[in-house]
C-alpha cells in the first residue's frame, strides 16, 4: 500500500482572512483532517465536505485525545495511504506541541510538509492597534507560555524578563493573570506599566481590556473577559487607543451566518468580511443537477424553435451552459433567441458567457420578470425556461395568462437541504452569538430552519433579497429585513446600514 503523508498547517489566530494561500489549498486536498479546539469558526464553516474530520482539542483541564495517542493517530492515518492534515491554531511549532508529533513520523519514515500559520502573540495585537516593538519603547518582544499546573510554582525568570524591557507576550495565562502582575512587579517591574489583556481576537467576539499592570487583573475580572486570550504588558500597549483599527470597520463585532449555495457563496463572504464582519459560510441549500437532462437536451435540439430563453437563477445559467457544452454547442446554437434575466447576478453570469440580456426587469422576482415579459409578448412566442425542477409556478401562470403563449418550463436542477457538522451553529443562535442571517432565496430560508430544527430562531435579524424570501423568514419568525436590490452589494449595504445604526 502507498504511503500517505502528514502536513502540520496553522490555521492562524482565527479569522480566515489570516488563512495562509498555502493552508487553504493542503485543505482543499486532504483526505483526513484531525483539527484543534482554537480552530476559528469562521475557518470550520468553509472546510471541504470531502474529507473525514477527527476532534482533538484541549483546553485547560480537558483533553480529549492525550498527545500520545495523537501521535499514533497521525501515524495510523498515513500509514493507510491517507493525506492527513493536522490542522492547529496559530502556528504549528509555537506551543503547538508539533514537534512531539513528528518524531514519531519521522521514526516510521512518514513524509510530512509544514505549513506556517500567522500566530496569535503577533496578530492578536495587532489587530487591537498595538505593535508589539516600537523603536521608541521596545527593542525586543518575548514570547512565554502562561500555563502552569495548580499548586506548582512558574518555572520562569521574571527578573530576566523584566531587564529585557521588552514586550512580553504570555499565552494561555488568563487564570495564572494575578500570579503573572505579581512576580513581574516583585521582579522590579513598574506596577504603571502599561498593559492588556485581548479576548478572542481577529473574530467578531474581539475584546480588549487594557490597564495599568497592577489593576490588570481586577479589570479582567471586572470585564468577564473570555478566552482564549493573550496578555501584552509593555510601554507598547499605550498605542492601543489610537492604533486600534479594527474596530472602526462598520460590521467590526458582527457575526453573519450565510446560507448561500457553496457555488455561489464565497464572492458575498468576502464583500461582508471587507466590511470587517465575521462570515460563517454555512450553504443551507446544495444545487444539483438533475440526473436526466433528457428534456433540456431535447430543447437543445431544436433551440432554434424558441423566441426567448428565461433564466431565473445563476445556478440555471451554468447547469445550462454545461448541457450545452455536453452536447458540444456554443452560443452560435442559440440564434435568433432573446434572453431574459430575473436579476442583476444572473445577468452578470449570462454576460460573463457573452450573452447579453434583453430583458430584466425593475423588481428582481420571478413574478415581476413574468409581468415585464408578457408585456412585450404578441401571444405567438415559444418560450424556454430551464430553471429549478420545484420552481414556483405562479411565474407560468402569469406568462400563460397571454393566449398564445408556449412555455417550456424544464427544471435542470434540484435543490437539497444541508446538514452542518462541525460548526455548533445551534449552540451559536441560543447563546446569541449570530447577529444577522442572510437569505437570498425561499430556499435558502427553508433549508436554515430544517438545519437548526428544534432550536428557536424566532427574533433572529434575516437579511432577505426578495418578497417571496422575505415570506419564508416571516413564516418561521424571524425579523425581517429586506434589500433594495437582488444583489449581494445590496445585502452588504443592508446590514451595514442597520448595524452602524445599532452601534449610534
Amino acid at each position: 500500500m502507498k504511503t500517505g503523508k502528514v502536513w502540520l498547517v496553522g490555521a492562524g489566530p482565527g479569522s480566515i482572512s489570516l488563512l495562509t494561500i498555502k493552508a487553504a489549498e493542503v485543505l482543499q486536498k486532504a483526505d483526513v483532517i484531525i483539527y484543534d479546539s482554537l480552530i476559528g469558526t469562521e475557518i470550520l464553516s468553509a472546510l471541504p465536505k470531502t474529507a473525514d474530520y477527527i476532534y482533538v482539542g484541549k483546553r485547560s483541564g480537558q483533553h480529549t485525545m492525550p498527545q500520545e495517542e495523537i501521535n499514533l493517530l497521525l501515524l495510523k492515518e498515513a500509514q493507510k495511504g491517507r493525506f492527513v492534515v493536522r490542522l492547529k491554531g496559530g502556528d504549528p511549532f509555537l506551543f503547538g506541541r508539533g514537534g512531539e508529533e513528528l518524531e514519531l513520523l519521522k521514526e516510521h519514515q512518514i513524509p510530512f510538509e509544514i505549513v506556517p500559520g500567522i500566530t496569535s502573540p503577533i496578530a492578536v495585537p495587532e489587530y487591537n492597534g498595538i505593535p508589539v516593538t516600537h523603536r521608541d519603547f521596545s527593542s525586543s518582544v518575548h514570547i512565554i507560555t502562561g500555563h502552569k499546573k495548580a499548586g506548582s510554582e512558574y518555572d520562569i525568570d521574571f527578573e530576566a524578563l523584566v531587564r529585557t524591557k521588552g514586550t512580553l507576550v504570555f499565552l494561555m495565562g488568563i487564570s495564572s493573570l494575578p500570579d503573572i502582575a505579581d512576580s513581574l512587579i516583585s521582579a522590579g517591574m513598574d506596577p504603571q506599566m502599561p498593559a492588556a489583556v485581548l479576548s478572542r481576537g481577529t473574530t467578531a467576539g474581539q475584546k480588549r481590556v487594557a490597564a495599568p499592570l497592577r489593576e490588570l487583573p481586577e479589570a479582567v475580572c471586572k470585564s468577564r473577559i473570555k478566552t482564549p486570550a493573550v496578555i501584552v504588558v509593555g510601554q507598547v500597549c499605550r498605542f492601543s487607543k489610537d492604533f486600534a483599527w479594527y474596530e472602526d470597520l462598520p460590521l467590526a463585532g458582527c457575526r453573519i451566518l450565510l446560507t448561500r449555495p457553496k457555488e455561489l457563496i464565497k464572492k458575498t463572504a468576502a464583500m461582508f468580511r471587507d466590511q470587517g464582519a465575521e462570515v460563517l459560510e454555512m450553504p443551507s441549500i446544495s444545487i444539483e443537477p438533475v440526473r436526466d437532462q433528457r428534456k433540456l437536451s431535447m430543447a437543445l435540439e431544436k433551440i432554434n424553435s424558441y423566441d426567448w430563453i428565461v433564466f431565473t437563477s445563476v445556478n440555471g445559467v451554468r447547469i445550462f451552459f454545461e448541457e450545452m457544452k455536453h452536447q458540444k454547442k456554443d452560443i452560435r446554437s442559440l440564434g435568433s433567441c432573446r434572453i431574459a434575466s430575473i436579476g442583476a447576478g444572473t445577468k452578470n453570469a449570462l454576460e460573463e458567457r457573452g450573452l447579453f440580456c434583453d430583458l430584466v426587469p425593475e423588481h428582481y422576482d420571478g413574478v415581476s420578470l413574468a409581468g415585464t415579459l408578457a408585456d412585450r409578448l404578441t401571444g405567438t412566442e415559444h418560450i424556454l425556461i430551464p430553471r429549478a425542477a420545484s420552481g414556483n409556478q405562479e411565474m407560468i401562470r402569469i406568462l400563460h395568462k397571454k393566449p398564445g403563449i408556449q412555455t417550456d418550463d424544464i427544471g435542470i436542477y434540484d435543490t437539497q437541504y444541508e446538514n452542518w457538522q462541525l460548526v455548533p451553529v445551534k449552540e451559536m443562535i441560543e447563546s446569541g452569538e449570530i447577529d444577522w442571517t442572510v437569505f437570498t432565496s425561499a430556499s435558502t430560508v427553508r433549508g436554515f430552519a430544517a438545519a437548526v430544527a428544534d432550536t428557536c430562531i424566532k427574533g433572529m435579524k434575516a437579511a432577505c433579497i426578495g418578497e417571496q424570501t422575505a415570506r419564508a423568514a416571516e413564516e418561521v419568525g424571524m425579523k425581517v429585513y429586506i434589500a433594495e436590490q437582488a444583489s449581494a452589494e445590496s445585502l452588504v449595504r443592508l446590514v451595514s446600514e442597520h448595524q452602524t445604526g445599532s452601534k449610534l
